[in-house]
C-alpha cells in the first residue's frame, strides 16, 4: 500500500470520528400535518365569501428571532439557553406568521391573500400581530402575550386587542414545542373571533386577561 493511500485513510479515519461526534439536529414545526384542520367545530360566520386575509410577518423580541428554540429551565430565572440542537424549521417569527395565518383562515374559511388573487370589490383584512412576551420553561409553562390589530382595506374599519395565554407543558423539549402550538392556535382563536365580528358588523370583543 503506498504511502499516499496511508493517508487517504487516515484522513477518512478521522472524518468519520469527527462526523460520529457532531450532536443531532432536531428540527420542529408549529405548522399543522397535512389533512389536519382546525374548522371542523370552530367555524365562525362571515357577512360574505371569500374573505381574504393578509397576515403581516409576525414581530417578535430580538432574542427570539432566530431558528434556535430559546427556553428558560425552572430555577434558573435570569438565565436563558438557545439550543443549538434544536430548532424552528425557520426563524420563529416566520414560523409564527405560517402558522397564524393557516389557522386563522382555517377557522374562517378565508383565503390567505398571498396565495389567492383578490377582486377590488372582495373585502380584505390585514392582520399584524406581535409576540410581546414569550417565556418557556421546561416542565413548567409557556407564557405568551399576543398583540394584534386587524383592518378592513375597503373601508378601513379595525380593531385591536390582546390576550395573555399559559400552558402547561409536560417534561422536554416537545413538551415546550407542543406548549408554544397551543398558545398559537388559541391565538389564531381569538382572532378569528374578532375578525368575524368585524366582517358581521358587531362589536369587538377582546379577550379577558390570561384567557380567563
Amino acid at each position: 500500500m503506498t504511502r499516499e493511500r496511508h493517508v487517504l485513510y487516515a484522513v477518512a479515519a478521522l472524518l468519520a470520528a469527527g462526523c460520529a461526534s457532531i450532536p443531532e439536529t432536531r428540527f420542529y414545526t408549529l405548522s399543522e400535518p397535512s389533512g389536519i384542520s382546525e374548522a371542523s367545530d370552530s367555524m365562525l360566520s362571515l357577512s360574505s365569501s371569500p374573505v381574504f386575509i393578509d397576515v403581516m410577518p409576525v414581530r417578535v423580541p430580538e432574542r427570539l428571532a432566530r431558528p434556535q428554540l430559546v427556553i428558560r429551565t425552572q430555577g434558573q430565572a435570569s438565565r436563558l439557553f438557545i439550543l443549538e440542537q434544536d430548532r424552528w424549521s425557520s426563524h420563529f417569527n416566520h414560523e409564527l406568521r405560517d402558522a397564524f395565518a393557516t389557522r386563522i383562515a382555517s377557522r374562517i374559511g378565508a383565503i390567505n391573500e398571498t396565495r389567492g388573487r383578490r377582486g377590488a370589490d372582495q373585502p380584505a383584512y390585514r392582520i399584524a400581530i406581535e409576540l410581546s412576551q414569550f417565556d418557556a420553561v421546561v416542565g413548567k409553562a409557556v407564557n405568551a402575550r399576543f398583540d394584534w390589530t386587524i383592518t378592513r382595506t375597503t373601508n378601513s374599519r379595525g380593531a385591536a386587542c390582546y390576550s395573555e395565554l399559559s400552558e402547561s407543558v409536560g417534561g422536554g423539549i416537545d413538551g415546550v414545542v407542543e406548549g408554544v402550538r397551543q398558545a398559537v392556535s388559541r391565538g389564531a382563536g381569538e382572532i378569528s373571533r374578532n375578525l368575524a365580528e368585524l366582517d358581521t358588523g358587531q362589536a369587538v370583543v377582546c379577550p379577558s386577561p390570561r384567557g380567563e
